[in-house]
């Protein structure tokens, strides 16, 4: 039977899991994450992509079927955006709790930006450009 604790206590095994591992792979250090964007050691960039070829074959397996969507005017410069934040902090929004989980605390820095990033992005969408969310929520 699922119980809500059950779910509860099984993200929070798999996200400390994923943790981790994605801490002893290097993904949580900023100097290796720096080396894999600038192409000047391809191991983390092999590591990437095997766990996207890895995905797409448990998909497959599964049988995970993505329903079409439209693509509305924000994802092409949210895309843009979200990279190169990546690009600048080292991580995308769950590296920088990982850095922080393993003592970096410059990570707090990065955490900060991205609740400040998603407020104005919020405040911004609704006073100006009034796009569609989709499937995102509030």
């Amino acid at each position: 039977m699922r119980t809500r604790g059950g779910i509860l206590v099984a993200n929070i095994i798999a996200g400390l899991a994923l943790g981790y591992t994605v801490a002893n792979i290097g993904f949580g250090d900023y100097a290796e994450l720096n080396r894999m964007f600038t192409f000047q050691e391809p191991r983390m960039l092999l590591a990437f992509a095997g766990a996207v070829a890895i995905i797409i074959v448990v998909f497959a397996v599964l049988r995970v079927r993505r329903t079409p969507g439209r693509i509305h005017a924000g994802v092409i410069p949210g895309a843009v955006l979200f990279g190169t934040g990546w690009a600048i902090s080292g991580g995308c929004p769950a590296i920088p709790i990982v850095q922080a989980a393993t003592g970096y605390l410059p990570a707090l820095a990065t955490i900060a930006g991205i609740v400040v990033g998603i407020r104005l992005c919020r405040w911004a969408n609704t006073r100006y450009f009034h796009l569609d969310s989709g499937s995102c929520q509030r």
